[in-house]
């Protein structure tokens, strides 16, 4: 292109000097006005001509750009919080795969649950070129001054699984239906235990997330929505008194942290054989936790314990009876939705959503995809993990 440009100048050039040439036919030497209105128009020509040539060549760059644009391409930062869970190493290989495959470079980067870390890898994702970032946060009130280096740099945001909160820059949220999550853990209980018919009382223990995971609120809202009107009535009794998000929410989700807490529990209220008929545990990481201190500490009945992300160890557990059920929510569904929402930004369009109500982060509702979660248990879990895919029978042994 800038050859053409170099040419068109030397053409226009010549052209010039040829017609002050011809002008000088006759022996009488040209007035200075004569040559002030020839180089003016030589001038004039040579601009307007490079301009053409600019235009020409920004309109060329701009067709590339696009045709760079629909036939896949550019730069996606994936921020994940921990490879320390299972299902986030999962959600990371399935995001990353997907993305290639539809021919985009990715940068996939775990912050090991640091904040600081992940911020870190954040502002080197934007700086090194990323043009759409997808962020799974640690905490999601903790990204505010990277995020606004993103909405700076015209980068959109999309918060994945967890909603990133109090910033303007998230342009969607890409999810399971979180409330959903617990609303499906709670029915199961109140199901397995015919609340609605039985006359009880029911001891019960509640285990949810960290409390800087803004999904921890709707897996405990959904379910204490199904679980509190018993409790309410004394249908459901939580011995150790702990029943408010505060007091049962578990730092980082960590497993030894949840076991602690049922350590506690066990010694204070039912180690003098008081039957414990259910544990409502968020995720299989507190499900865990909890079935450990149990088999340690615990002689009576065993109860019903709730999980979600059907982790292999879980799954385990569920097929040797110390778990009752666990969310199973496939990421490679989650996965696919957010790479369709990337490749509509890439291109100029409209992300596909399906909720434009529910997801207020603060600064406002972020329009969504809530995928929809199902429950596994002993009775479906081949159907659901093994048929589709999602693990082989040799994975569960």
């Amino acid at each position: 292109m800038k050859r053409k440009l170099v040419s068109t100048f030397l053409s226009v050039a010549m052209a010039a000097s040829l017609l002050v040439g011809c002008g000088g036919g006759s022996t009488a030497p040209a007035s200075s006005d004569t040559q002030t209105e020839t180089a003016t128009e030589t001038e004039t020509a040579t601009e307007t001509t490079t301009e053409t040539a600019t235009e020409a060549e920004s309109t060329e760059e701009a067709t590339e750009a696009a045709d760079t644009t629909s036939a896949g391409g550019g730069k996606v930062g994936v921020a994940m919080p921990t490879k320390d869970l299972q299902r986030w190493n999962q959600d990371g290989s399935n995001m990353e795969a997907q993305l290639k495959d539809a021919g985009y470079e990715v940068d996939l980067q775990y912050a090991s649950n640091d904040i600081a870390t992940q911020v870190s890898q954040i502002e080197n994702m934007i700086s090194s070129g990323a043009q759409v970032l997808v962020i799974a946060s640690i905490d999601g009130d903790s990204l505010g001054t990277v995020l606004a280096q993103a909405k700076e740099a015209n980068i959109p945001v999309i918060a994945y699984d967890r909603l990133i909160m109090n910033s303007d820059a998230v342009t969607y949220y890409a999810t399971f239906d979180n409330y959903m999550v617990g609303t499906k853990q709670g029915e199961y209980i109140r199901d397995q235990l015919d609340l609605e018919n039985a006359d009880g009382p029911f001891n019960i223990e509640i285990f949810t997330g960290d409390p800087g995971d803004n999904n921890a609120r709707f897996f405990y809202g959904g379910a204490m929505d199904v679980l509190r009107p018993f409790i309410d009535e004394g249908k459901l009794v939580v011995k150790s008194g702990q029943v408010e998000f505060d007091e049962v929410a578990t730092a980082n989700w960590a497993t030894e942290t949840a076991q602690s807490r049922m350590d506690a529990i066990i010694s204070a209220n039912y180690a003098d054989g008081t039957k414990l008929d259910a544990v409502l545990c968020s995720n299989d990481s507190t499900a865990l936790g909890a079935t450990n201190s149990l088999e340690a500490n615990y002689t009576g009945d065993w109860p019903i314990i709730t999980g979600q992300d059907c982790d292999v160890a879980n799954v385990k557990n569920m097929i040797a009876g110390k778990q009752s059920m666990s969310i199973f929510k496939d990421t490679r569904d989650l996965a696919a939705k957010t790479v369709e929402m990337v490749d509509a930004i890439m291109k100029g369009t409209d992300a596909p959503v399906n909720d434009t109500t529910t997801y207020d982060n603060g600064t406002g509702v972020i329009p969504s995809y809530l995928c929809e979660p199902v429950f596994a248990d002993v009775n479906n879990y081949k159907e659901l993990l093994i048929d589709s895919g999602y693990y082989t029978e040799a994975d569960l042994q």
